[in-house]
């Protein structure tokens, strides 16, 4: 029996963290109190990072609860349950440790943008002799390059039914449906071979980015490179969720459809086995230069299909809506910053 962990609240009410059983809602902790009547300790599940800061020893026991109740053994669960429709679907991690972004990762995606923009090493190609070139540049990447990393801001976390607020100045707002990795182990110099030991679960994340804003201007340091934190980190530019599936119902995270629409759309629609460097080697490269924590998150990137190809960007009133399979749905509506 599978179950969908989540942060949900009621009626405008505090933020509780949650388990989902066939579309119904239990708090972590009733889940805690039902255990606890068969004599194990009481547990401090009061949000998903305590949750994931024991992950390896949690995460059999609310397998265990989601059969009692989804097969009537547990009363006192179905009795407090809540039907999903009737709360506020959260972030399933409001407030996430680290964010780390794995940036270019998607093959299709880079070989669009080498094909699209001429540069020094393809100029006087034509688009066809560009995009192979592209396609070679990216297979040697994957045999011999790293994959690049960095960090955007936890203030920029947002719900998956909440609103994108699009500053008033911002000229080129555009989006990146991503999967994100949710770290339920420390993790120090991991290998590939192991890393996904270390993964508690999987969700999705919208990566939203001003583009204007991604490099340095000419006459402002342009060799300190690209502007992450200013293009990437503004309220509500990283919408998270709808839930954190834990990874034993995932199965291969390279063998999933990431799909969005844009006001009815489709503008992305790609395997996450496009990805230049897969999962595990993006968890062996970061946990190289840091120690991971439970409650970090890992986006790893984006596949083609962004607004920068489309040369169409957000606007108010735009309605975002991306899936991953298996991992749910989020929808989410534009709006003007008010200030």
């Amino acid at each position: 029996m599978s179950y969908k962990l989540g942060t949900f609240s009621c009626a405008g009410g505090l933020p509780f963290p949650g388990m989902v059983v066939d579309g119904r809602v239990v708090s972590l902790h009733a889940v805690s109190q039902s255990l606890a009547v068969s004599g194990r300790p009481l547990l401090g599940w009061d949000s998903m990072l305590s949750l994931l800061a024991s992950w390896d020893h949690d995460w059999p026991l609310l397998q265990e609860a989601a059969e009692a109740l989804a097969h009537g053994r547990a009363p006192e669960l179905a009795a407090c349950a809540a039907p999903e429709s009737a709360l506020a679907v959260l972030a399933p991690i409001p407030a996430p440790r680290h964010i780390y972004c794995s940036g270019a990762n998607y093959k299709k995606h880079v070989v669009q943008i080498i094909a699209a923009q001429a540069s020094d090493a393809t100029r006087g190609m034509s688009a066809e002799e560009r995009h192979a070139f592209g396609v070679r540049k990216m297979d040697e990447r994957a045999r011999s390059g790293t994959p690049y990393f960095f960090i955007k801001a936890q203030s920029a976390v947002s719900g998956p039914c909440d609103p994108v607020v699009l500053p008033t100045e911002a000229k080129q707002a555009d989006w990146e449906l991503e999967l994100a990795v949710v770290i339920g182990r420390t993790a120090r110099h991991v290998g590939r071979e192991h890393a996904l030991d270390y993964v508690a679960g999987y969700t999705i994340a919208n990566d939203i980015t001003r583009r204007e804003l991604v490099n340095r201007r000419p006459d402002d340091v342009p060799e300190m490179g690209m502007n992450w934190i200013m293009a990437k980190s503004a309220p509500t530019f990283l919408p998270l969720g709808p839930y954190l599936v834990p990874a034993a119902y995932v199965g291969d995270p390279q063998a999933l459809r990431i799909r969005l629409e844009l006001n009815g759309e489709t503008m992305q629609d790609e395997s996450t086995a496009d990805m230049i460097f897969g999962v595990a080697r993006l968890i062996e490269y970061l946990s190289a230069a840091v120690a991971l924590q439970p409650g970090d998150v890992i986006c790893t990137g984006s596949p083609a299909g962004n607004g920068a190809h489309y040369r169409r960007f957000l606007r108010p009133g735009d309605v975002l809506q991306g899936s991953i399979s298996g991992l749910g749905t989020q929808r989410n509506v534009c709006v003007g910053e008010a200030r």
